[in-house]
């Protein structure tokens, strides 16, 4: 049977009804665009080099990993390790502290950045707006270090300044830094106060996108400036609260090391213990590879599933996803 040659439209062979694309073609374009391709490489080997090779990794949770008889091996334990974290007593205090943060991060860090660019957006002399912009982006490049320090200098019993004006004020004083109930709001505060400014950054780019000829239009209409907020910037920038949003439940779990790391003492642990800090002292102090190697898988299982579930939701409601 004789097989139909033709050419197709986009420069192409086509051999019985499929188009075949022309390696010279393929090797064009690659020249054409060898400089993008070229600046895509470092970022490319980096999650290569440090999120995927690493993964093999997780093999770790499922062996009772012993360093003198190396990985492969050691014994294999199956879902023993899983079991074991799920009947520690610790688990569900853990859970508890760490979905209290995030639903704290969720309530009140995540909407304030969209607050605050909203705020910027609405100035209208450039030098302020610049100026402004300026000082709350510098927080996000001082060390967690220096803002635990921060803290604690100011919020300490023993001259803090917090604590001397409340002294002045109310004859007594509140020992921030060691009472359990004024960890997690103490955490928050220093999360805003460090990264909202930087946050800004992707909400100030779409907001620099909404078309100026409907905020015209709605000043005809006799709209003030709280209903184009309401009805034109906020449905403009809608796809990209979400998109956040959605990245943003694949880090429930994940409250960061080091912020909650620096501010925890012996007598705020209680609240202060989170799965991060529990994978650091059961794998690095202790030594039990396998069990912390566990426990972070746990979290990133978690953390998938809540990044599919939600963007399904957000499918569902006829909103973007991120994919």
């Amino acid at each position: 049977m004789s097989r139909i040659i033709t050419s197709s439209s986009d420069g192409g062979i086509r051999v019985g009804g499929h188009t075949k694309v022309s390696e010279g073609r393929v090797l064009r374009r690659f020249k054409r665009d060898k400089w993008l391709y070229i600046l895509m490489m470092p970022g490319l080997l980096y999650f290569l080099i440090f999120k995927y090779v690493p993964m093999w990794g997780v093999a770790l949770a499922f062996k009772n990993y012993q360093p003198f008889t190396g990985f492969w091996n050691s014994e294999w334990v199956g879902l023993e390790h899983f079991h074991n974290f799920f009947q520690n007593p610790d688990f569900f205090r853990l859970l508890n502290n760490t979905l209290v943060l995030s639903l704290y991060n969720l309530v009140f860090f995540f909407p304030a950045p969209i607050v605050l660019a909203l705020l910027l957006n609405e100035i209208r002399i450039s030098f302020y707006k610049r100026t402004i912009q300026t000082l709350i982006y510098v927080p996000h490049f001082i060390s967690m270090v220096i803002v635990a320090s921060i803290s604690y200098v100011m919020l300490t019993t023993e001259g803090g300044v917090v604590n001397e004006f409340l002294f002045q004020y109310s004859g007594q004083k509140i020992n921030f830094l060691a009472e359990p109930q004024w960890f997690k709001p103490l955490i928050i505060i220093q999360t805003i106060w460090k990264e909202c400014g930087f946050g800004t950054i992707i909400f100030l780019a779409a907001l620099a996108g909404v078309d100026v000829e409907q905020y015209e239009a709605a000043v005809v209409d006799g709209a003030d400036r709280w209903h184009q907020i309401w009805h034109i910037t906020l449905p403009s920038i809608r796809s990209t609260i979400i998109i956040l949003l959605i990245l943003r439940m694949g880090h429930v779990l994940d409250n960061g090391f080091e912020q909650i790391y620096l501010m925890t003492n012996a007598l705020n642990r209680e609240a202060a213990d989170v799965f991060d800090t529990y994978v650091y002292i059961m794998g690095i102090t202790q030594g039990a590879f396998s069990y912390s190697t566990a426990v972070g898988l746990f979290k990133s299982v978690i953390g998938v599933i809540l990044v599919l579930g939600s963007n399904w939701l957000s499918k569902k409601f006829g909103q973007s996803g991120i994919y």
